[in-house]
């Protein structure tokens, strides 16, 4: 499948300096996969070392047909993504 980022998820890497092949990683290796029910995108989360530590690290995507567009990228605080999912805001794919 064909991957391509989106202008937002570029500043995004810019202004958190993350490398540029990170979200593209997370898309292809994440298991944790979910669908979030406010903004319709797809969500991969990863276990990742960034900023001297092992983070969880959330990419946003969509696929339209053989692409997919990574749409943003950001690491989760503590608790953030065990609350989108008790919400049901973030639903397992």
């Amino acid at each position: 499948m064909k991957v391509e980022y989106s202008k937002h998820i570029e500043a995004r890497l810019r202004l958190r300096e993350i490398a540029l092949e990170l979200p593209k990683q997370i898309f292809e290796e994440a298991s944790e996969r979910y669908l979030d029910t406010a903004t319709g995108h797809l969500v991969a989360v990863m276990h990742m070392p960034l900023y001297d530590r092992t983070r969880e690290v959330m990419v946003a995507y969509v696929i339209d047909e053989d692409c997919a567009t990574l749409l943003t990228i950001h690491p989760l605080k503590d608790g953030q993504k065990a609350s989108r999912i008790r919400s049901g805001r973030w639903r397992k794919r």
